[in-house]
C-alpha cells in the first residue's frame, strides 16, 4: 500500500516543498523514515505511533517506509509530523479521499495533540504561490497562517478532529482571512517625558523622518538611553507588506504566540553588550536569525556601545549597507533582511565625564583614545548623525512646562515619510536612508546656496564619498520635513551639525 502527501519543509526564511510518501509492506514491525531527516524527524516515529493509537487505529503490523522527498535536501524540525500521520493513514486505508491540493504542517503530541510549529507564515506563502487549496496547521497557527488569502486554512486541534473532517463526519470551516493592520497602542514612553535635549529631540526626530542611523554621545544620566527607548513611538505605522515581513522573521525564530501572531508594531531591540557575534547576527548549525533581522523594520538600539566586542561590532558593517544578512553552513546558505534604524549611546570617556561642564573627567588623555578607538572609523562612517548629548540643566528639570509629545512629533515624520513614498513609487525603497547613490543626482536636488555650503564642507573636512552621500541623504529628510521640493542651504547646515564633524565628545 502506498500513499502522497503534501507538506513543506523551512531553511532559513526560504520555504521548499516536500513529498511524504508512505509504504506499508509485509515483514517485522519496523518504522522508517528517509529523505535526510534531522534527529527531531526521526523522533517523529514515535510522536505518530502514538498518535495512531490514541485515535484507536491499529497501527499496522508490517514494514512502515516513509521517504521525504527531495530525499538530497537535509529537513530538520518537527513540522511534518502531521503530513507522516495523514500518509499512514491513506496508506493502510483509513483515509481514501483525494488530498492532492492539501498542505499539511504540524507538530503531534503523544496524545494525538497538535503543537504550534515555526514558520508557518512563509510554508503557507509558499503553498498558495505553488497552487494548493488547502494547507492544514495545528490551531495555534492558524492566525499567523490565516493572513494569507487565496488558500483555505484549517487550524487542527487534534489528530481525531482532522479524520473526522477529512472524512466528512465533522466537517471545519476554513479561518476567515486574517487582515494585519499596524497600530500604535496607547505609548507608555512619550516624548513628553523629556525635559530639555532640543538638539537630541530633533537629531532623533530628523533621523526617524529618514530612517538614518544616529549615534548618541554624552556623559552617563545625560538622557541617551531614555531618548532612544522612545523612538518607536515617533515612527511611521507599519504597512501589510512590512507586517509579513517582519512575521516571516519572528515566524521563523519561534518567536509568535498565539495571543500575538502577527508583528503590527515596529521592532525595538536592545541586546546586551555582552551578546555574541551569532546573537547579533544569526547563526546556529541551522542558521536562525539574530537580533539584527528581528529588528527588522524597526530599531536596533545599542546602548554603551564602545562596550561591545569590537570584532562583533564590526560584523556589522555589511548588513547595515546591503540591508541583508547571509549566513552560510555546512547544510546550506541562509539570507534574512535588516533594514534597520541602528540607533547607539556610548560616553566619551572610560569614567563618563570627558567633555563634561558640571564634573571633571578623571581618565588621561591615551585613556580617552584608547576608549574612543574601540569604534573603528569605518564603523563610525556608518552613522549618519552623531549628536551630543549634554546634561540637563536644572530649569529643564524643574520646569511646569509641557513639552511637546510623540504624537505630534509622529505627525511630522508621517508626512516626510508620505513624501518619500512618492517619491520612490514603483521601487523598493521606503526612505531617504536607503536610497542607492546613483539616485543621489535626482531626488537630492539643491539651490545654489546649498551646494556652495556643501562643497566648502567637502574641502574642509576632507570627507569620504560615503559621508558625502550620507549628507546627502540627511539634508533631503529637513527638507521633507519642512516641506521643501528643493534642498535648501538650512537643510545642508542641519546635516552638517548632526554629522558630528565639530563633536566635542568624538574630536
Amino acid at each position: 500500500m502506498f500513499s502522497v502527501i503534501h507538506s513543506v519543509g523551512l531553511f532559513g526564511l526560504n520555504a521548499f516543498p516536500v513529498t511524504v510518501e508512505a509504504e506499508v509492506t509485509r515483514g517485522h514491525q519496523q518504522f522508517d523514515i528517509s529523505g535526510l531527516p534531522d534527529a527531531g524527524i526521526k523522533e517523529s516515529r514515535e510522536r505518530v505511533h502514538s498518535a495512531v493509537n490514541a485515535a484507536h487505529i491499529p497501527f499496522p503490523k508490517g514494514k512502515v517506509l516513509m521517504n521525504l522527498a527531495p530525499a538530497d535536501v537535509r529537513k530538520s524540525g518537527s513540522s511534518f509530523d502531521l503530513a507522516i500521520f495523514v500518509a499512514l493513514l491513506q496508506a493502510i486505508g483509513v483515509l481514501r479521499m483525494d488530498l492532492s491540493k492539501s498542505i499539511f504542517i504540524g507538530e503531534l503530541g503523544l496524545g494525538g495533540k497538535t503543537h504550534s510549529i515555526r514558520g508557518a507564515l512563509p510554508m503557507t506563502m509558499l503553498a498558495r504561490k505553488n497552487g494548493f487549496c488547502e494547507v492544514y496547521v495545528p490551531v495555534d497557527n492558524v492566525k499567523e497562517a490565516s493572513v494569507i488569502d487565496g488558500i483555505s486554512v484549517y487550524g487542527i486541534e487534534n489528530v481525531n478532529e482532522l479524520i473526522a473532517h477529512l472524512q466528512k463526519i465533522h466537517p471545519l470551516s476554513p479561518a476567515p482571512v486574517h487582515t494585519p493592520e499596524a497600530s500604535h497602542t496607547q505609548q507608555i514612553l512619550d516624548f513628553c517625558d523629556v525635559r530639555g535635549q532640543q538638539k537630541a529631540r530633533h537629531g532623533v526626530e530628523l533621523a526617524a523622518a529618514g530612517g538614518h542611523n544616529i549615534l548618541l554621545v554624552g556623559t552617563p544620566g545625560s538622557g541617551k538611553s531614555m531618548i532612544a527607548n522612545r523612538l518607536p513611538s515617533i515612527l511611521p505605522e507599519m504597512t501589510r507588506a512590512e507586517i509579513l515581513e517582519t512575521t516571516n522573521v519572528y515566524s521563523v525564530s519561534g518567536e509568535l504566540s498565539p495571543e500575538h501572531p502577527l508583528i503590527t508594531e515596529r521592532p525595538f531591540r536592545a541586546p546586551h553588550h555582552s551578546v555574541s557575534a551569532a546573537g547579533l547576527i544569526g547563526g546556529g548549525s541551522i542558521p536562525a536569525p539574530g537580533e539584527i533581522s528581528l529588528a527588522h523594520n524597526g530599531v536596533l538600539f545599542l546602548d554603551e556601545l564602545a562596550e561591545f566586542d569590537r570584532r562583533t561590532l564590526e560584523i556589522l558593517r555589511q548588513p547595515l549597507e546591503t540591508r541583508t544578512v547571509t549566513i552560510s553552513r555546512a547544510a546550506g546558505t541562509a539570507s534574512y533582511p535588516c533594514s534597520i534604524m541602528l540607533v547607539a549611546a556610548m560616553n566619551p570617556c572610560p569614567c563618563g565625564y570627558y567633555g563634561s561642564p558640571l564634573k571633571k573627567c578623571t581618565c588621561s588623555q591615551d585613556a580617552v583614545k584608547r576608549y574612543l578607538a574601540r569604534i573603528s572609523g569605518p564603523m563610525l562612517d556608518r552613522f549618519d548623525m552623531r549628536v551630543d548629548v549634554d546634561p540637563v540643566s536644572y530649569q529643564d528639570l524643574s520646569s511646569t512646562e509641557k513639552t511637546e509629545s510623540s504624537a505630534a512629533i509622529r505627525e511630522r515624520v508621517e508626512r516626510a515619510r508620505q513624501r518619500q513614498k512618492e517619491r520612490f513609487a514603483g521601487t523598493e525603497i521606503h526612505c531617504n536612508a536607503a536610497m542607492p547613490d546613483n539616485l543621489l543626482r535626482e531626488f537630492c536636488k539643491m539651490d545654489k546656496n546649498a551646494e556652495a555650503l556643501l562643497q566648502s564642507i567637502f574641502e574642509r573636512f576632507g570627507m569620504s564619498a560615503r559621508a558625502h552621500s550620507r549628507l546627502q541623504k540627511v539634508a533631503l529628510s529637513s527638507a521633507d520635513l519642512h516641506g521643501r521640493e528643493l534642498i535648501q542651504r538650512e537643510d545642508i547646515a542641519a546635516a552638517v551639525q548632526f554629522r558630528g564633524f565639530e563633536s566635542k565628545y568624538l574630536r
